[in-house]
């Protein structure tokens, strides 16, 4: 392997991309239980909490781009062309719907007339103005992009998981935590 492309990701872009993982299957969990919830100040509190890991994941989105656009991957495994072309549009997929899902839960928030103060401390600018048919939209758009994300992120756990018990080539321990 040439000094530009190690075997390995970056630790940082490692821990960015299990940081990612859990943030975005939190979030995908508590917002399918809290919408289930009556009006409650539990439904509140996971709303708020559902809001903070959404505009986390954003920024931890945004972290994880510019990481990527600035170092370099590891070199790509041997693999039939059609898979390589599968493996790269799941991740351009999955690196679109980062920035959408949060972006349309804002858009859809701020539509509502409902603030986003992050972790209760800072306050988020509202990203569109107070409109009932846009907040409408967005609340859609949001469901269909997260239910998107959540297939999304089981085509490419499986393609992992595929690379390390069928083909046994290595690409799982490529992103794992331990070094190997």
């Amino acid at each position: 392997m040439s000094m530009n492309r190690p075997d390995r990701y970056t630790p940082v872009a490692i821990v960015l991309h299990w940081l990612l993982a859990l943030a975005i299957v939190g979030a995908f969990g508590v917002g399918l239980y809290m919408t289930e919830l009556p009006f409650s100040p539990t439904r509140v509190k996971l709303y708020n909490w559902h809001k903070w890991a959404g505009v986390t994941i954003l920024a931890l989105s945004a972290l994880r781009l510019l990481w990527r656009l600035t170092h370099r991957p590891p070199a790509d495994l041997p693999m039939p062309a059609w898979q390589a072309r599968v493996a790269h549009g799941v991740h351009v997929l999955l690196y679109l719907v980062f920035f959408a899902v949060p972006l349309t839960g804002w858009a859809m928030s701020s539509a509502k007339g409902y603030p986003i103060v992050w972790f209760g401390v800072l306050p988020l600018p509202d990203f569109v103005p107070k409109h009932e048919g846009l907040a409408e939209v967005m609340e859609e758009a949001h469901e269909l992009l997260a239910w998107g994300l959540a297939l999304l992120v089981l085509a490419h756990v499986a393609g992992a998981l595929k690379h390390h018990f069928v083909d046994r080539d290595g690409l799982l321990a490529r992103m794992s935590l331990r070094r190997s």
